[in-house]
C-alpha cells in the first residue's frame, strides 16, 4: 500500500469513525460532544503515525505498540480524551487508582466502541460480535473502574439481546432508551445480570 493510500484511508477511517460516533451521540443527547469527538486525531502526532501503521483492518495503535512497544500516538489521544478510562487514572506513586468516569464520557465512551466496531466492520456489524470482543477485554488485567465497566457490559448485553441494525431509526432510539435505563437502573441490572466488580460472573 503506497503512502497515499494510507494517508487517504486513515482519513477516511477517522471520518466514518466520527460520523457513527457522532449520530450515536445526537441520539444519547450529547450531539456536541460528538462533534468535538477525537479531533486529536488530526494533530500530526497522531495522525501521521496513524497512516504509517494503516492497514485498514485493525487499530495502527496497537500496530505501533506491536513494533515498537509504545505508541507515541496513544500517548497524545488518551491524555487530551476524557472518553478513554484510561484518562482517568489517578494516584500513580499508590500504583494506580481508576476513578469513575462522569455520565457524558461513560456514554461518549460507549459509542466510541460502537463506533469504532461500525468504521472497521461496516455491513458485517453486530451487537453480538461487540459483546465477544468486549468480554475478551475483560479476562485481561483491565484498570478500569468497576461502574464503567459494568455500565458497558449491561448496555452491550442488552442491545445484544434486541440485536437490530445499528443504522435503523429503532435501533438508535433503543440506544438512547437502553443506555437511560441502564443508568436509572444500574444496582438492580447488575444484580439481574449477575454482574459483580466489572466482570460477568
Amino acid at each position: 500500500m503506497t503512502y497515499t493510500q494510507k494517508f487517504f484511508g486513515h482519513l477516511k477511517t477517522i471520518l466514518t469513525h466520527k460520523y457513527w460516533v457522532w449520530r450515536f451521540m445526537c441520539a444519547c443527547g450529547y450531539g456536541w460532544r460528538g462533534l468535538w469527538h477525537d479531533l486529536s486525531k488530526f494533530h500530526p502526532t497522531e495522525f501521521l503515525e496513524s497512516v504509517k501503521y494503516y492497514t485498514g483492518t485493525s487499530s495502527p495503535i496497537d500496530a505501533c505498540k506491536k513494533d515498537k512497544g509504545i505508541s507515541m500516538a496513544w500517548m497524545h489521544h488518551k491524555g487530551r480524551n476524557p472518553h478513554h478510562y484510561e484518562y482517568w487514572m489517578d494516584n500513580f506513586d499508590q500504583g494506580g487508582v481508576p476513578r469513575e468516569m462522569p455520565v457524558k464520557y461513560k456514554v461518549e465512551m460507549l459509542c466510541d466502541y460502537i463506533g469504532a466496531a461500525r468504521a472497521y466492520m461496516g455491513d458485517k456489524f453486530s451487537y453480538q460480535a461487540e459483546v465477544d470482543w468486549w468480554i475478551k477485554k475483560l479476562e485481561l488485567p483491565r484498570a478500569q473502574h468497576p461502574n464503567d465497566k459494568d455500565f458497558v457490559t449491561l448496555v452491550l448485553f442488552w442491545l445484544c439481546h434486541f440485536e437490530l441494525k445499528v443504522d435503523t431509526e429503532y435501533a438508535t432510539s433503543l440506544l438512547r432508551a437502553t443506555i437511560a435505563t441502564v443508568l436509572m437502573n444500574f444496582e438492580q441490572m447488575r444484580e439481574d445480570f449477575n454482574i459483580t466488580e466489572g466482570t460477568k460472573t
